[in-house]
């Protein structure tokens, strides 16, 4: 049973989504859950444990033996893998190239899954990933799907300092068997190819009020809160 409000960000690589996201539960006073970053450190724990992340059995049994434990720090989701801080290496060229591989296991999803509903119990937040609206909150009225086109979402990976192909991890990302990126019936679709950050996370501040929540500006710090 989901106790606090849920906004959905779903999108494929390089659309602005987790900077979007981020923005928006700044505003909103949200926290914001990075699900990409949860698979990413599942990925460096296999590269660093030598584990094929292509062999689900191996990734299996090592989570079996893994403590993960989810939190919240000033506002964002937090990660650590017994006791470690993955946060410095989830970017390395060895985590883009197998990324992929370790989010097509359905085993890693069915527990990173269960964690990341777990922040719908005690917190309001802006969560962001690829399966958020279909599949993680799929109940949940505030959809939104992020998207670019490829020469910007390109663009923007570069400039992150990442290497990988969009164009790849898309393909990826929506033939895989479980969970695949796909743009949820009900969300509302924002291309951000020439727009700010601060205007998408705007759009969907109007889109929220339309649907109904009741957003209250706060002073001129841009803040706001909603009211039930």
């Amino acid at each position: 049973m989901v106790e606090h409000l849920v906004i959905a960000i779903d999108g494929p690589a390089a659309s602005g989504k987790s900077s979007v996201a981020r923005a928006l539960a700044r505003r909103l006073g949200f926290v914001y859950v990075n699900t990409g970053a949860m698979y990413r450190a599942i990925t460096w724990l296999a590269v660093s444990k030598g584990v094929p992340t292509a062999d689900a059995n191996r990734v299996h049994q090592l989570l079996h033996f893994t403590d993960i434990v989810c939190g919240v720090a000033e506002g964002q989701s937090t990660i650590l893998l017994d006791g470690l801080d993955p946060e410095p290496h989830l970017v390395s060229d060895e985590v883009n190239a197998n990324v992929s591989a370790i989010a097509t296991i359905p085993e890693v999803r069915r527990i990173l899954v269960a964690k990341q509903r777990a922040y719908a119990r005690d917190h309001d937040i802006v969560m962001e990933g690829r399966d958020i609206g279909s599949a993680v909150f799929p109940e949940t009225p505030y959809k939104f799907y992020v998207d670019a086109s490829p020469e910007v979402r390109a663009r923007r990976r570069a400039a992150q300092g990442l290497t990988d192909s969009v164009a790849t991890r898309d393909k990826v990302d929506s033939t895989r068997r479980t969970s695949p990126l796909i743009i949820a019936e009900d969300a509302h679709v924002i291309d951000s190819s020439n727009l700010t950050v601060d205007g998408v996370a705007g759009e969907i501040v109007g889109r929220l009020k339309l649907k109904g929540l009741k957003l209250v500006e706060e002073g001129k710090g841009g803040g706001m809160k909603y009211e039930v």
